[in-house]
């Protein structure tokens, strides 16, 4: 399943795991939560949306920067449904990162 976390160090890491600690740096066993990911069917962005079962919703707030190899290493623009699939409250993530 594609789930991303943010890390202790604030690194947003994307994967497709079957669960959240399976992102976690080797020796941690926590982070600022996470939730799933999907390519916009549009393919101009990264829905960000729901929360991990262990970790909790992701903490946008520690965020400091993005490994994108989870991606494929293709940058694009990430947006955040906190009620999804509501899309009304949607906000965009780390525009400056």
């Amino acid at each position: 399943m594609q789930k991303f976390i943010i890390t202790n160090d604030g690194e947003m890491r994307f994967g497709d795991v079957r669960l959240h600690k399976d992102l976690l740096p080797w020796g941690d066993y926590e982070c600022h939560g996470g939730g799933m990911w999907q390519i916009a069917a549009n393919g101009l962005s990264v829905d960000l949306y729901g929360a991990s079962y262990d970790f909790g919703p992701a903490d946008f707030d520690r965020l400091t920067h993005i490994d994108w190899a989870g991606l494929g290493g293709k940058i694009l623009p990430l947006i955040y449904y906190p009620h999804y699939p509501d899309t009304h409250d949607a906000k965009g993530v780390a525009p400056g990162i």
